[in-house]
């Protein structure tokens, strides 16, 4: 039976969240893949907003069975926290279901997030500074803990000590930062957090193909996007793992075949956070109006979203990284009340023309867009609930992405909230 990923085609910020929580209404459990808390996805429910940080969007529902998988790296405070939180608001949390394999973020990583980000001064990469990158560190290192070690204090114990072994002289020799003590935080992982969550912990990889095999419907949603890929995006200024649809294979244990349909979000225009290149950036008042119409600042972090025109050449490339089959577009909306808008079809650089992105960084931090210009429709479309409802530059507008990018756009978002979307004509 089919397994659908949601991937985001740009800097990420494209509206992962509002897709993944639309389409989890036909799912029985809903996946995520890769991350941690350091991505967050904002879903507006009848005026409510939830903002979800490791906790799969279908949670929202429920009929879905909500998995981690073992490609995320889980923060058990900002878990139970966000687990709390959502029961607050009067949603059922007790199907979560938490991979034994994925990677536990311990308060020495984000320590060491914190002092290398401010030792890199001007080069710093504009983490969130939440250890995300130091523990996936120490997972490709193999001295990382796991959820299951929680389940085991005599092994948690072991492990903390050998880490901590080499963390505290890092720490203490060249930031000089006070040591971690061992038994300190053993004591709160393993009698303040592990009560809690060791019994959400699971087989999530057996209970994931048990379910494909009794013919359920299954969601795999990734944080970040295509460009923040440690492997395949504007690297050094990515992620620390793989948003892209491959992640999800090793991110949750489902392999290649069993993935049918993948769906790539965009944004109708481009948002990036912090620093890395970005061709298509606009500055000034025209940057100001996409962040104020837009509400431009991260679910997290609050940190105001650098803004751009839509970029094909991105898009192309997103493409065919992640074998997509279709496209959402997002806050179409945010355009409504522009004269003129337009779109990057290739880049310039050193009088060569690129219709997908130059594989060097020099190359890259050079180029130019090459665009072309459409009329906008000066028209609230926010109350839009079909396709032929659309102004018809905005149609055109959609229709000519579509063609540049490759693939069919499906759906098109005209709102923030959970049904302002409108569904595109099969061609």
């Amino acid at each position: 039976m089919p397994a659908t990923v949601v991937v985001g085609t740009q800097w990420g910020d494209e509206g992962k969240g509002k897709l993944t929580d639309l389409l989890s209404k036909e799912m029985d459990v809903v996946v995520r893949y890769q991350g941690g808390h350091n991505a967050g996805h904002r879903i507006v429910v009848d005026g409510e907003a939830f903002a979800l940080q490791l906790i799969p969007s279908g949670i929202l529902y429920p009929g879905v069975t909500p998995v981690i998988g073992n490609g995320v790296v889980v923060d058990p405070s900002v878990l139970l926290q966000e687990i709390d939180t959502l029961e607050a608001k009067g949603v059922n949390t007790s199907k979560l279901m938490v991979s034994g394999n994925a990677h536990l973020i311990m308060p020495y990583h984000q320590e060491i997030d914190r002092v290398t980000e401010r030792y890199l001064g001007k080069s710093a990469l504009g983490t969130t500074k939440r250890g995300i990158g130091p523990t996936y560190a120490d997972k490709a290192t193999r001295v990382g803990l796991r959820v299951q070690d929680l389940m085991d204090e005599k092994i948690f114990r072991q492990k903390l000590e050998v880490v901590l072994k080499e963390k505290n002289p890092l720490l203490a020799k060249v930031y000089n930062r006070l040591p971690f003590n061992a038994n300190e935080i053993a004591d709160f992982y393993l009698g303040e957090l592990a009560p809690r969550i060791t019994p959400m912990v699971g087989d999530t990889v057996g209970f994931l193909h048990n379910e494909l095999d009794a013919g359920k419907n299954l969601l795999l949603e990734g944080a970040q996007a295509t460009f923040l890929d440690l492997d395949h995006g504007t690297y050094p200024f990515v992620t620390s793992s793989n948003p892209v649809a491959g992640g999800a294979c090793t991110g949750s244990g489902l392999g290649p075949r069993d993935l049918t349909s993948i769906v790539g979000i965009a944004k109708a225009y481009v948002t990036r956070v912090g620093a890395g290149p970005f061709t298509t950036e606009v500055f000034d008042d025209l940057a100001q109006i996409l962040v104020d119409r837009g509400h431009e600042y991260g679910t997290n972090t609050g940190r105001m979203r650098r803004c751009g025109w839509f970029d094909a050449v991105m898009a192309r490339q997103a493409v065919r990284l992640n074998s997509l089959t279709e496209i959402a577009l997002t806050k179409l909306d945010v355009l409504d009340s522009f004269d003129t808008i337009k779109v990057c079809v290739a880049y310039e650089a050193n009088g060569e023309r690129f219709t997908y992105p130059p594989y060097h960084q020099s190359v890259l931090h050079d180029a130019i867009p090459l665009y072309e210009e459409f009329k906008g429709w000066n028209t609230d479309i926010t109350h839009a609930t079909s396709a032929d409802e659309l102004p018809a530059a905005a149609q055109a507008y959609v229709e000519f992405l579509a063609e540049q990018i490759g693939v069919p756009i499906r759906v098109v978002g005209v709102g923030p909230g959970r049904e302002q979307f409108v569904t595109m004509p099969s061609a």
